[in-house]
């Protein structure tokens, strides 16, 4: 009895010290303890992204926007500030302050009695429409430590929307004017593509080419000399 566990604990110590040598030879062939690379590898493959051609498109400038500006649409999206804000003329203040005519007056000072935050109070300025553009879509970005808790509104069509219904209410400034179209060129026009233009010289055989072909030739019976003619005072 004895033999056979004396026999399967040399066994069993034989295959521990044979794993324990593996474990230390497999460490020193994959560099184990080593977290560089060996000298010479490389591990992985590296993939190359094509680099973003420039930026995104920015889309129609404001002017554009708010000439296409839609008071119906804003005030479907104005239903959300409904919860704080009233634009009735003669409404009260609620958690915001009443909005009827903001657009163009005093930023941190439209509406008599409301407790505005100092960051906005403090911003100075009017409501122009590019700085209710700014507001609308980043209350917190427009002016840091506003009271105003709402995120903002990322779609610049809605923004113009809701800049149109505030309008409705007690009138705005004017309008920014909607920037100029980019000029097209055209390749038919003169100039634009290969070939001659009017106003260029021709080249000297076109030159040659455009003289007459019928030219004063001298006649072969022309008097060439003087012999028979008569003297004036003879």
């Amino acid at each position: 009895m004895d033999d056979r566990f004396n026999t399967a604990a040399g066994w069993v110590l034989f295959s521990g010290i044979v794993a324990l040598g593996a474990s230390i030879v497999s460490g020193m062939v994959f560099h184990a303890d080593d977290h560089e690379f060996p000298e010479g590898e490389e591990f992985g493959y590296f993939v190359e992204a094509a680099e973003e051609e420039g930026g995104a498109d920015a889309g129609p400038d404001l002017g554009t926007l708010l000439a296409n500006a839609d008071a119906s649409a804003g005030e479907a999206v104005f239903a959300k500030c409904t919860a704080c804000h009233t634009i009735e003329q003669g409404g009260a203040s609620g958690i915001g302050p009443n909005l009827y005519g903001v657009m163009g007056s005093a930023i941190g000072a439209h509406a008599a009695g409301f407790a505005y935050s100092s960051a906005l109070a403090e911003k100075g300025g009017s409501w122009t429409w590019e700085n209710m553009d700014d507001w609308l879509q980043s209350p917190r970005g427009f002016a840091s430590g506003t009271k105003m808790s709402f995120a903002g509104l990322s779609d610049p069509e809605d923004r113009a929307n809701v800049m149109e219904y505030l309008a409705s209410f007690g009138g705005a400034p004017a309008k920014p004017e909607p920037a100029a179209p980019e000029p097209e060129v055209d390749g038919d026009a003169p100039g634009a593509g290969p070939g001659p233009t009017e106003g260029v010289p021709a080249e000297a055989p076109e030159a040659a080419g455009a003289m007459s072909a019928d030219q004063p030739v001298p006649s072969s019976n022309a008097a060439t000399s003087t012999d028979g003619a008569t003297k004036v005072g003879d």
